[in-house]
């Protein structure tokens, strides 16, 4: 389902599951069930999304589940235009829609094509009157973030145009791509920083003290396991909540796939133990403070 400008997918639990336990124990408060919204890959899906989506939707959760357009993740954003701000913005104010704004929040982000706007949601989270008032109480990545990483981009691009476009075409688009990336991105960028800092650098300054977890692996051929170890080391140094699994041997979006039950594990852990520190230190729970 959707509004006039926004593609997304709002699943409510069952009847059965609206008062259920998670895995900790902790049953919901049936007014303020924790709503889960799922950010897709470049490229992603809806039927992709709907399976992680069902990790959640088991354990009494309201699940949004949304993808921005993979023309705004590759061109307009690498040439340095806040293209998905406003996309961000109706996501957000989905949940006043629907009156579950009081809601414990959490956000499950995929690759850099949900990481760029994440970036956004964070930044109106601490920016925008109302909402500001939104209760976040965890992140999740999964094969995030990337640091202008030009060949996984490539990479990226290659996947989804392959399949519907001429292969001299498809070949003339990668390489301008990647020269635009290159001298947007990397060349000029010391000099284009302030007018439009990456989502990389920008979010290695997040101010957001909720949990957050990082799941990744070494042999991501498309984010670079050095950049998502960055970007929790550079957390873990500011003393924020952090905590991180390696798969090893998985690809690029491909954990739940090669393992599902460990990969339903952390998530659902994650998840009980973010609603259950919020419900019981609520002075201490993110209420999205700017420090």
């Amino acid at each position: 389902m959707g509004d006039l400008d926004l593609d997304y997918t709002i699943v409510f639990p069952e009847p059965s599951l609206r008062a259920g336990k998670s895995e900790g124990g902790t049953r919901w408060d049936q007014e303020r069930e924790p709503v889960v919204i799922l950010l897709g890959w470049g490229g992603c899906k809806d039927q992709y999304l709907a399976k992680y989506s069902t990790i959640y939707h088991n354990q009494g959760c309201i699940v949004i589940r949304h993808t921005a357009a993979w023309r705004k993740i590759f061109i307009t954003e690498s040439l340095g235009l806040s293209s998905l701000r406003g996309e961000a913005k109706k996501l957000l104010e989905l949940l006043f829609d629907y009156e579950i704004e009081k809601s414990p929040i959490v956000f499950h982000v995929f690759s850099n094509g949900g990481f760029m706007l994440y970036r956004y949601i964070v930044e109106l989270l601490h920016s925008h009157r109302q909402l500001s008032t939104l209760r976040v109480v965890g992140t999740i990545f999964d094969s995030a973030p990337g640091n202008r990483n030009v060949r996984g981009s490539v990479q990226a691009l290659d996947t989804i145009l392959r399949p519907t476009t001429n292969i001299l075409l498809l070949y003339l688009a990668l390489a301008t791509f990647a020269l635009m990336v290159i001298i947007l991105r990397i060349l000029l960028y010391p000099l284009t920083r302030f007018l439009h800092e990456n989502h990389y650098d920008a979010m290695k300054k997040d101010v957001s003290r909720w949990p957050q977890l990082y799941l990744y692996s070494r042999a991501d051929p498309i984010v670079s396991f050095l950049d998502v170890e960055g970007m929790i080391a550079a957390r873990r140094r500011r003393g924020l909540p952090t905590d991180a699994l390696d798969f090893e041997k998985s690809e690029h979006v491909c954990h739940y796939r090669r393992y599902p039950q460990r990969y339903s594990e952390m998530c659902i852990t994650f998840l009980s133990s973010c609603v259950r520190r919020a419900v019981e230190s609520p002075l201490r729970s993110e209420r999205l403070m700017s420090l």
